[in-house]
């Protein structure tokens, strides 16, 4: 059966190996299932698809228990495309989708749209409503359709503990930068455009760039001062950036302000990325703008020290 063009798959394709989620974060449990995936595809000669979901199907299942999200918008996709995947169908989570089952959903959009030949999932994984699609379901119901299943073990993370979006959610929100890390098998980071500032850093003797906060949808560690590895259409640049209210200024509204070492000239209207290194103090008040530039001089001096080990282990 011919998949449906209407997923964005070429004429060319008429089978596929799948795996389904929402892959938040893509950490290293998730990685592990799309390497497999991709071995997987190669060996029948087919190509690798990740069908996933946009909104969260929580948002729509349950809004109040909806997680805020490690990655949003282009920065799951830039994760997805240094993976070995050819092709990523972002369906629309809708409430008619909601109502599918396991079988529903295998039938009518694996089997149906994506000519699927071959399925992976994660160990934990379930789909359809009620997330009733676990292994022992689509195992059954590849058996009966033609399909087979393959279940990928976890991923430990050096606590020894399965690695997964929900623990990795809990170190971010509880500024366990170390821990996000070993999770992600990388650093955290949020991403932004840069904005036109109140030259503040400037005046200070430490320029900033000022970047656009991400939606409320994307979780943010504890406000606070961090080293960052800032990531900018020039290069890659280390820095420090206060993440929070400038309270010596009486300013309340949070902002993401970070000054780059060793650059000069401006970012204005261009897209970077802000990898959290490690956390340096809280965001705090000070007397003076003077108090508040020798506090910053230190806190240059631990971020390039941090910078210099990088992230700790858990």
């Amino acid at each position: 059966m011919k998949p449906d063009a209407a997923f964005g798959l070429p004429p060319h394709v008429r089978a596929t190996v799948c795996t389904v989620g929402t892959f938040d974060g893509v950490h290293r449990g998730h990685r592990l299932v799309l390497e497999q995936l991709a071995v997987c595809a190669r060996g029948r000669g087919l190509p690798a698809v990740l069908v996933t979901f946009e909104p969260h199907p929580l948002e729509v299942v349950n809004p109040a228990a909806a997680p805020p999200l490690l990655t949003i918008g282009i920065e799951k996709q830039e994760v997805l495309a240094e993976s070995p995947l050819d092709y990523v169908v972002v369906l629309p989570f809708t409430p008619a989708l909601a109502t599918y089952g396991a079988s529903d959903f295998v039938d009518l959009v694996l089997r149906e749209k994506l000519g699927l030949q071959h399925l992976l999932i994660g160990y934990d994984h379930g789909f359809g409503r009620g997330r009733s699609g676990d292994a022992s379901v689509l195992q059954a119901l590849g058996a009966s359709r033609g399909f087979g299943v393959d279940v990928v073990p976890p991923v430990h993370g050096h606590d020894g503990r399965p690695i997964s979006s929900t623990t990795i959610r809990r170190a971010v929100a509880g500024g366990d930068l170390a821990r996000a890390a070993d999770g992600l098998g990388r650093a955290y980071s949020a991403s932004g455009k840069v904005e036109v500032g109140a030259g503040r850093g400037r005046a200070l003797g430490f320029r900033t760039i000022n970047i656009a906060l991400p939606p409320a949808r994307k979780l943010l560690p504890p406000e606070g001062v961090y080293a960052v590895r800032v990531q900018t259409p020039r290069g890659a640049f280390g820095g420090m950036m206060n993440l929070g209210p400038r309270p010596t200024f009486n300013e309340s509204e949070s902002r993401l302000e970070a000054h780059l070492f060793d650059v000069d000239g401006d970012f204005y209207g261009q897209h970077v990325r802000l990898d959290f290194v490690a956390r340096l103090r809280e965001t705090r008040r000070f007397d003076s703008p003077s108090a508040l530039s020798a506090q910053l001089a230190v806190d240059e001096r631990d971020a390039r020290a941090a910078l210099a080990k990088g992230p700790m282990r858990p």
